[in-house]
């Protein structure tokens, strides 16, 4: 699980259960995934907001079986290696001394996590923090069965992972709900394994909407007041229904547990990305090849982005798109921010053409762009 307010930087948030970078050349913080936050996943079907049951429990004993922990096991270094890891928020306390104790002599980094099955033919979904650099995952079952699991494929740009174990036989699972069908102040119910505690269950509400954490370029969180540990990350967020509407990933942590802000990936977020996965093993972005920059608000121009610069060989460069442009609309959509336009493209698929709409030096114009393919680490 993620998350921790920490006033230094330019962000809020700060992750100390998850490793910092999957990029070369960026140690993982691979002690920290031992407690990371968990959260289960499952099929789109439509779900209709419900008023809140007198008890919960037949819904949970419908959903739970389907909602797996995850273990995590990756090569360590020393017990002091291990300590420097650990987050300041767990020095001292009986879960950081029991950690230390478990793992600091045995050269072995091993996380507890969560994870949820989206197809009885033993598909799961859980969050790619939990899952990188991993030397081996074993998923548990509320049967008390423990499965080897291999990668099927990740995202690290939206945080999410699918899961393959062969369990012989059709595991129960859970189906995705729809998540703009979801208003502030719905009830949730949140699963996973906190802290090591397979098989919990906390309720709470919808407290807003498309937050931004500064996590990606495609944050649109749903914030839930349900509490969330680490642990939880990977686990799935359901409504009254049933439905999974979704996955349990970031928190707000300043004393390394739950204060009751919480941060879920939507469900139709998550489900076009895991449906790519399933299929590909991997994410295909559009890609414009531009810097850009957001306008000033009193700019007096049109409201877009200002490009700053152009990669050379790119589509943007092939197409004529010049440094100090303005971009205004992708394909009729506007684009008044710098997240905007990176959302509308990397939505388009690569080698397909797109008409872009700008300004240069007053003139309005549309160029037409034959999109690429978003490079690793790349600018817009």
């Amino acid at each position: 699980m993620r998350g921790h307010f920490n006033s230094v930087g330019p962000s809020p948030l700060k992750r100390p259960f998850m490793p910092t970078s999957s990029s070369p050349g960026i140690p993982r913080r691979a002690a920290l995934r031992a407690l990371a936050v968990g959260l289960a996943v499952s099929l789109p079907l439509a779900a209709a907001a419900q008023p809140m049951p007198g008890s919960f429990a037949p819904l949970v004993r419908r959903i739970l079986p389907a909602v797996v922990n995850i273990a995590v096991t990756e090569e360590g270094s020393s017990s002091g290696d291990i300590a420097r890891l650990l987050p300041p928020e767990l020095r001292g306390t009986p879960f950081g001394e029991q950690f230390l104790h478990r793992f600091g002599d045995i050269g072995v980094v091993r996380a507890d996590a969560s994870g949820f099955v989206i197809d009885p033919s033993g598909v799961i979904v859980t969050n790619n923090h939990v899952v990188i650099g991993a030397s081996r995952i074993l998923v548990s079952l509320t049967d008390h069965r423990t499965l080897p699991a291999r990668v099927i494929g990740t995202d690290a740009l939206t945080d999410i992972a699918v899961l393959k174990v062969d369990a012989g036989e059709p595991l129960p699972f859970v189906r995705f709900g729809d998540s703009s069908a979801v208003q502030v102040g719905d009830w949730v119910l949140a699963c996973g394994n906190p802290f090591g505690l397979g098989g919990s269950v906390t309720a709470g509400i919808v407290s807003a909407e498309g937050r931004n954490i500064g996590e990606g370029p495609f944050d649109r969180f749903l914030q839930i007041d349900a509490p969330l540990n680490p642990g939880n990350s990977g686990g799935p967020l359901f409504d009254t229904a049933g439905q999974v509407i979704g996955m349990n990933t970031a928190i707000v942590a300043p004393n390394g547990g739950s204060v009751g802000i919480g941060f879920a990936i939507p469900s139709n977020a998550l489900a076009p990305i895991v449906a790519q996965l399933r299929a590909n093993g991997y994410i295909r972005r559009g890609w414009l090849g531009v810097s850009i920059e957001s306008l000033p608000a009193d700019n007096g121009r049109d409201e877009g982005v200002i490009v700053t610069g152009v990669t050379a060989g790119g589509p943007a460069e092939i197409a004529g798109i010049r440094p100090g442009d303005v971009l205004l609309a992708v394909n009729g959509t506007r684009v008044p921010s710098t997240l905007d336009l990176v959302r509308a493209v990397a939505g388009l698929a690569p080698g397909s053409r797109a008409r872009v709409t700008l300004n240069r030096n007053g003139a309005r114009m549309a160029v037409p762009v034959t999109i690429g393919e978003r490079p690793a680490n790349a600018p817009e």
